[in-house]
């Protein structure tokens, strides 16, 4: 007869993990209501095959998660409400896991919060009336929001739907203004992006091209972007221009806001913004420095990059998170400007349903996604930028494994840039009424002077 092998270390850590987590999930269950007790320790020693030195550290562990309560000479006690758990629900949009990891965040918050779970779900549409529906009916507890989103329930009348929170003195100002309304605060900024340029050092290399910096017009890269452009190989510059993080960039960069006048009607003829608008129309239509592809989102633009299909791209550090994992050799630089070097950003927080079912919990779970903890994850893990400013601006690690851009900072320099959309004046209604219209007048279905003309009663709902 062999004597039995040894147990290695990493056997009886594996072994007293299993003990720890079956009791756990035992008592969150019902299996052990409280006041009763759990099986002997020589029980459980059997049970897991462990020592009795290893399971006396397993109930210590669910003693210090109050689960628990050590009797001496007797057993170990469930504890009252230990079985009680909190389950709050938490709707989020569909490239909120890209953005900031959000199943590792999820997890780590259980792991500081064991008593309280986090149920996901996808939400329909980021459609105002869809998530109104969600908070009406107590379907989500908490949920994601972007900036953009924010606007349209200060316009459509639902912030009393939201729950405030304090701002948070250690996030960038103007992650914590974009969810503001009357000096109210409504949403824990979490991420944010302002939209930029990203570009193949490769192509610029073999092509003999600078590489962009702050100075350049849109003139300037769309003159690059010719000498970019390889026939049947490559262009030189795309975009998704009907994404609302894209178009309204260039109408910002104009200076100006939809304003009404006296009589109620807008005068878009004779102004920058209409200067912005025909800019749009000749890059896209400009055949030897555009593609003629009918992208669906901004996925597909990356998808293009990626393969060297084209040299620049309008971005942002959320959207780059696809390249995070990949050998291509890029980076990044202000976006081009017309006629004032503007860029929009985009923020994204968590929003808490005043009325929820568990919305304590839910605050818990907004805090904790708005902390130094989780914002440092964020920054580890992915290309976003936390909004707190220390995790944002940490320096970064001797061993970094993402693709990032050598000009990753960039962010820092180019803050006086930023705008929102609500800097526009448009509302909901105006918003989508406008892009309906320049669909029309970039596809060629109306000409400037129609445009000009059916422009004139946006402000006429």
């Amino acid at each position: 007869m062999y004597p039995p092998k040894p147990v290695s270390r990493k056997t009886f850590r594996e072994r007293l993990d299993h003990m720890v987590a079956t009791l756990r999930e035992e008592i969150r269950g019902g299996n052990y209501k409280a006041g009763e007790y759990l099986p002997a320790e020589a029980e459980l020693v059997k049970q897991f095959q462990l020592s009795n030195k290893s399971v006396r550290k397993g109930l210590e562990q669910l003693v210090a998660e109050g689960l628990i309560v050590k009797e001496n000479r007797i057993g170990s006690r469930v504890a009252e409400g230990a079985g009680a758990e909190v389950l709050v629900s938490l709707g989020y949009h569909p490239s909120v896991e890209r953005d900031f990891i959000l199943s590792a965040l999820i997890d780590d918050f259980h792991s500081l919060n064991p008593k309280i779970r986090i149920k996901t779900s996808m939400l329909r549409s980021s459609e105002h009336d869809t998530v109104r529906d969600y908070l009406e009916n107590g379907l989500v507890d908490i949920f994601t929001i972007n900036n953009k989103h924010f606007t349209d329930s200060i316009d459509m009348n639902t912030t009393h739907l939201l729950e405030p929170l304090a701002p948070d003195p250690g996030a960038y100002s103007f992650t914590n203004e974009a969810f503001m309304y009357e000096g109210v605060q409504f949403a824990k900024p979490l991420i944010y992006s302002p939209i930029l340029l990203a570009y193949n050092r490769d192509h610029f290399a073999e092509a003999g091209v600078p590489e962009p910096d702050g100075s350049w017009t849109w003139r300037e890269a769309i003159q690059h972007a010719a000498a970019l452009t390889v026939p049947g190989k490559r262009y030189g510059l795309y975009f998704h221009l009907l994404s609302d993080n894209r178009w309204p960039a260039f109408l910002l960069q104009s200076g100006m806001r939809f304003e009404p006048d006296v009589g109620g009607e807008f005068q878009l003829a004779g102004t920058r913004l209409l200067d912005c608008i025909r800019l749009c129309k000749e890059i896209i239509t400009t055949t030897d420095v555009f593609p003629n592809y009918m992208s669906e989102n901004n996925k597909d633009v990356n998808e293009l990059f990626l393969q060297g299909k084209v040299s620049m791209i309008i971005s942002n550090y959320m959207m780059l998170n696809e390249l995070k994992h990949s050998d291509i050799r890029y980076d990044i630089s202000p976006l081009p400007y017309l006629f004032e070097p503007r860029s929009l950003i985009n923020v994204i927080g968590v929003a808490v349903n005043r009325s929820g079912k568990e919305k304590e919990g839910a605050l818990r779970v907004a805090e904790y996604f708005g902390s130094l903890r989780a914002q440092q994850l964020i920054r580890r893990h992915s290309l976003s930028l936390p909004a707190v400013k220390e995790a944002a601006e940490a320096p970064l690690s001797s061993n970094e494994s993402l693709n990032r851009p050598s000009r990753f900072f960039l962010f820092r320099e180019t803050m006086f840039s930023y705008r929102l959309h609500k800097e526009l004046n448009l509302s909901r209604h105006a918003f989508a009424t406008f892009r309906q219209l320049l669909k029309k007048y970039w596809s060629g279905l109306i000409g400037e002077t129609e445009l000009c003309e059916l422009s004139r009663s946006l402000f006429k709902e």
